[in-house]
Parts: structure tokens; sequence; C-alpha cells
């Protein structure tokens, strides 16, 4: 089966999944180039509900989206440049990151972001793992009977992803863009919880994302400060896990430059 014949036939089975069917408002036509039935595929993924899929819709999945990682490209997390403290600043797509574990900014109900094609990590992330990701957080999210508390985190595969693992955890709201003592404790808690997941699942590189900045409003600049005084702090208090190396992955050139100034201002 060539790749264009994956993407018709996930797009056809997804049209017919009672899982997208809620989602669906009529009948929709194959869009004529393969870009734009990417787009339409990934719709579909985000919008699927957590339910189980065959075999053969699995198989043909994984085979499409490894297929679509060289042509995005990887990125090796041994050719990162890291300072003499472990931790490394990456400008990238940390969907195409080799890590053991890389950090994605849940919300509380922890299955994802169900608007087609956001633009945001959560989307980003369970897009490209596959659908498998959202029946593992359902799964975790069912035992735990509750949503997940801000500041924690869970571990799930990283299924088609070319990171081993996803650390999951919900970061502060804050709504003014004035964060109060409560929300730090809060967004050091999130790096604290993934640190510690990490390191009880020996693994030996961790990258985060920006958690809280963006939507939830926390001042980028003032999250970075959290972000970096909070892996000091683990190393400091867990001497064991001196040699995990931490990579902080940024979007925007403007959080590049916040994170290269304030370690470099040690």
């Amino acid at each position: 089966m060539t790749q264009n014949e994956r993407l018709e036939y996930l797009i056809n089975a997804l049209l017919e999944d009672p899982a997208c069917s809620y989602a669906i408002g009529g009948p929709i036509a194959m869009p004529p180039s393969r870009d734009d039935r990417s787009h339409l595929l990934r719709a579909l993924m985000n919008v699927r509900m957590p339910e189980p899929a065959s075999d053969e819709f699995l198989a043909i999945q994984d085979a499409y989206l490894k297929e679509r990682l060289p042509e995005r490209g990887v990125t090796y997390v041994s050719a990162l440049p890291f300072n003499e403290d472990g931790m490394a600043v990456w400008r990238g797509d940390i969907t195409t990151l080799d890590a053991d574990a890389i950090v994605n900014a849940a919300n509380s109900q922890m299955l994802g972001c169900f608007v087609p094609n956001h633009r945001c990590i959560d989307n980003a992330i369970h897009t490209y793992a596959g659908i498998q990701l959202r029946l593992a957080c359902k799964r975790i999210m069912d035992e735990q009977g509750h949503e997940e508390p801000t500041g924690s985190a869970k571990l799930t595969p990283g299924f088609n992803l070319p990171a081993a693992h996803v650390l999951h955890t919900v970061g502060p709201i804050v709504p003014t863009g004035v964060p109060s003592a409560h929300d730090r404790e809060l967004l050091a808690s999130c790096y604290r919880s993934c640190l510690e997941l990490a390191a009880a699942h020996d693994l030996h590189n961790v990258a985060f994302c920006c958690i809280s900045t963006g939507e939830f409003r926390y001042p980028n600049r003032e999250a970075a400060q959290e972000a970096i005084n909070t892996v000091r702090a683990f190393r400091r208090e867990q001497p064991s896990q001196s040699q995990m190396k931490v990579i902080f992955n940024v979007f925007k050139p403007v959080d590049e430059q916040i994170y290269r100034d304030l370690l470099a201002s040690r």
C-alpha cells in the first residue's frame, strides 16, 4: 500500500467511524491535493472519541505515521549542545524529537485537544502519536476517576512519536497574566512532577515545552525562570539524577532568546 493509498483508507475509515460521526455535519468529499487530505485526516483524528479501532486501521495508521516522520525530519537528542549543567535549549517541533520523554501541556480532561487542526502542542502530540495515545489517556483517567489536578503528571508511551514516552501535565491558568505565588508553585510542581516521574522510570532525558504560556497566559520570561529554577533545585535535591539531561523546547524565537539569556545569567 502506498502512502497515498494509506491516506485515503484512513480518511474513508474515519468518515464512517461512529467515534467521529458526532462531529461530522454532512458528506465530506475527498480533497484533491495530498496536503488537503493530510489536513482532513488530522482533523478527523482530532475529533475522534477514544474508542477502540480495528487492528487493520491501527496497522495502516502506524505505517502512515512512520513514513510521515522522515518527511518531517527527526532531531536527535545526542546532537543537541548541552551546557555543563546538562541543559539545552532547542527551537523546533517537539513531535520530531527522539527524547526518552517529551512533555505535553495537557488539559484537565487529559484526552488531547478535540479542536480540528488546532495549533496547540496537545493537538500536535496526539496527532503524530496516533489514536492510541488518546485511548491510553482515557484508560488512565477512567482508573483515576477524576480530572487531572494541576501540577501533577502522568506517563504514557509515545506510540508513533520518535519520543519513547509522553509526560502529560496540566499547568496553571493565569487569566490576568499576572501569576500569584500559588500559580508559581503550581508551575514548579508541573516541572518537578515530570522530573520525578522520569526518574522513577529511569529515563535519561526529558524535553519540556513552555508549560502554561500562550493561551494559559503565564508570562513567558517568568515561566522560563520558574522552569530553570525547578530543574536546578531538582538536581541539587536528587544528586543521583544529575546525569538526566533536560531540553527546553521552544517554538518562538522570543522564547529561545529568553531561555538562552536566563541560562547564561547564572
